[in-house]
């Protein structure tokens, strides 16, 4: 089989959002994520958004009652358990850390040095989306 055009990230997190333009905005001010596209929707909702940050990219939307919606819903509670969230790799991570938390990041595990290489922490965004932010690279860092 041939690719003849390998993509940038071959892993691409999806997220629903009650009010995804608040998101979008929120992640945008508060992590640095970069809007690539965005495909509104009726009213205020968002069907489809991609927004970047380095090479990595996530995908979200408003949450809806179509086919997709009732598969993939946002989280039930603010700050509460979730079952996945992404790890984003940060060159400044103390910087990144102190400008989450300047803009009213709720910090789940604050920033702190792991054993098997990096600094990291953890935060809630604004509708219960657990985020994980760190230093350590798994693809270069063989250190752990």
């Amino acid at each position: 089989m041939s690719n003849l055009s390998a993509p940038k990230s071959t892993i691409i997190p999806t997220l629903r959002y009650k009010n995804a333009r608040a998101a979008i905005d929120w992640l945008k001010s508060t992590f640095g994520f970069e809007e690539f596209l965005v495909v509104p929707g009726d009213g205020d909702k968002i069907v489809h958004a991609q927004l970047t940050l380095g090479n990595g990219m996530i995908m979200l939307g408003s949450s809806s009652d179509d086919d997709f919606g009732r598969l993939q819903q946002p989280p039930s509670s603010l700050a509460g358990p979730v079952f996945q969230s992404p790890y984003i790799i940060i060159v400044d991570i103390e910087e990144h850390y102190k400008h989450a938390v300047a803009a009213g990041a709720n910090i789940a595990m604050p920033l702190k040095a792991e054993v098997y290489g990096g600094k990291n922490y953890s935060c809630w965004d604004l509708e219960g989306h657990l985020w994980n932010f760190g230093s350590y690279d798994p693809w270069t860092d063989q250190s752990g």
